[in-house]
């Protein structure tokens, strides 16, 4: 199985009030552990900023 995608989409600004990038919905914690997450765990996160979007 092939390893998932950053949801990085280019639009990197950190939203002040929410701590999150207003492009992909991750904190800057989880942007710079993307690299070294295991597979299982970006599945998770993906499916937990589907959830964030949502709100």
């Amino acid at each position: 199985m092939k390893s998932p995608a950053s949801p990085c989409n280019g639009v990197c600004r950190i939203h002040p009030a929410r701590g999150l990038c207003a492009g992909c919905w991750r904190s800057g914690e989880e942007i710079a552990a993307w690299p070294a997450m295991s597979d299982g765990a970006k599945r998770a996160l993906l499916g937990a900023l589907k959830k964030r979007r949502k709100g």
